[in-house]
């Protein structure tokens, strides 16, 4: 595996580096046909944790009157040369989900949830598209947002 000379860590890592920075994410949860869409707005912050071999990812926000939260970490699996997810949530729920980039578009991939993130060619935005498996096991959208560099 490639080393990145500058911290001594796999050159897979810098793939990462996209997400870095403060964000503020708007968005709307897709319910369903007859269910109104409920609006989102959040503070996503990503960055590089001390030695730079994981990415901390704590987010803020409300779900139309609800606040949500929580913080996710990110780390090269180097097995197989992907991404692993841990996501933390303040109801205390934990969930895991590999991420890979695969054709310009970042996948998020769960074993109930999944997400497909696209930047723009700046940068400077993140649109992300979630999905959710239905009582079906039909994947069925759970929510787009779009997140805005600030910083």
């Amino acid at each position: 595996m490639p080393i990145d000379k500058r911290l001594d860590r796999p050159t897979e890592l810098t793939r990462l580096d996209p997400f870095i920075g403060r964000w503020i994410t708007e968005g709307e949860t897709a319910l369903g046909p007859g269910k109104a869409p409920v609006p989102i707005n959040a503070s996503d912050v990503y960055d590089w944790a001390p030695g730079g071999r994981f990415v901390v990812h704590p987010a803020y926000g409300r779900f139309g009157d609800l606040d949500v939260g929580g913080v996710e970490i990110i780390g090269l699996d180097p097995s197989s040369g992907q991404f692993s997810t841990h996501f933390f949530d303040g109801e205390g729920t934990v969930s895991t989900q590999t991420l890979c980039l695969e054709n310009g578009t970042w996948m998020w991939r769960g074993k109930y949830t999944r997400c497909f993130g696209t930047f723009s060619a700046d940068g400077r935005t993140l649109v992300a598209r979630h999905e959710r498996l239905d009582e079906d096991e039909r994947w069925i959208p759970s929510m787009t947002v779009t997140l805005r560099k600030v910083i």
